[in-house]
């Protein structure tokens, strides 16, 4: 008789499946999110003997004295077409370094995240051991999100007359005929928000609201407002709203997203903008948002 199957674990966060240490993902029951998120407070990591990432096992030891088996008859054909593919490689490299007219324009092939990720890079990743985000200009840093995160390179937003961060694709094309992101973004705020000193981080960070409503998801759409509070970042005034959106909008995966906007006085002429929004695609990454927002720092 066959054994009876063993029930799928809860949705929870759990180990990340492809072994990376101190890194979590989360498992909806049925399937892994495309992305990975360290572990850490707000987090509850779950155990599951079924998730476990399993290593394989050893291959037996031949029997002392036995011959090894013979070698596959195709091994000699997989091994002129493994050298046939490289001088195939060199050949096209070389071409395109005669036809470009110099090395400049040769690209070199980004790193590709761990296997099993389920996620393509979206842009350029970040160097290996990178966890914080440094952003120089707006005068912050917070925490890198790990593996399947790329370096924020997309066109500059209106609201920060410079962009870092980070961010990963949840859809390809829209109906708008852009891309869909999830992103933990930041900047110095640029000109016609109101800023006008500390005493209007609350005006200021509201009306960058209404420009990221606007500007960046569908219509028409609905806000429920989450947070709206004067907090404190590393010994600075600040400012928080966090908000949801819901729209029912064709086309589009998802049907609404969490934002939160950080606006700190950095003592610069022009504060900071941390903006983080997640599409409700990945809901399950809603839970990194206070842990983003616990671990800013002011340069």
């Amino acid at each position: 008789m066959t054994s009876p199957a063993q029930p799928a674990p809860p949705p929870g966060w759990y180990a990340d499946p492809d072994g990376t240490p101190g890194m979590v993902r989360w498992w909806s029951g049925s399937a892994w999110s495309d992305v990975a998120t360290p572990a850490g407070p707000g987090v509850a990591v779950q155990s599951s003997p079924v998730l476990t990432p399993q290593r394989p096992a050893d291959p037996a030891p031949a029997p002392w004295g036995s011959a090894p088996d013979p070698a596959p008859a195709r091994s000699s054909r997989r091994t002129w077409l493994v050298v046939a593919g490289v001088l195939a490689t060199i050949v096209a490299v070389a071409l395109a370094f005669v036809i470009g007219g110099g090395g400049s324009d040769v690209v070199a092939e980004r790193d590709r995240p761990p296997a099993g990720s389920g996620q393509l890079p979206s842009g350029p990743t970040f160097p290996p051991g990178t966890v914080r985000i440094v952003d120089e200009a707006s005068g912050i840093a917070y925490p890198y999100l790990g593996a399947g995160w790329s370096e924020f390179d997309m066109a500059l937003m209106y609201e920060t007359i410079t962009v870092a961060g980070q961010y990963f694709t949840t859809q390809e094309v829209t109906p708008a005929g852009d891309r869909f992101i999830a992103q933990v973004t930041s900047g110095p705020v640029a000109d016609g928000y109101g800023w006008s000193g500390p005493g209007s981080l609350g005006t200021t960070v509201a009306s960058l609201a209404d420009s990221v409503r606007g500007n960046y998801y569908p219509g028409p759409n609905e806000r429920r407002i989450l947070r709206d509070e004067a907090r404190t970042v590393d010994g600075h005034a600040a400012h928080l709203i966090e908000f949801q959106l819901s729209w029912d909008v064709e086309g589009y995966d998802a049907s609404g997203e969490r934002a939160a906007l950080l606006l700190v006085d950095v003592g610069r002429s022009r504060p900071a903008l941390l903006y983080i929004s997640i599409p409700n695609t990945h809901a399950e990454l809603y839970g990194v948002i206070d842990r983003l927002l616990e671990a800013v720092d002011v340069l």
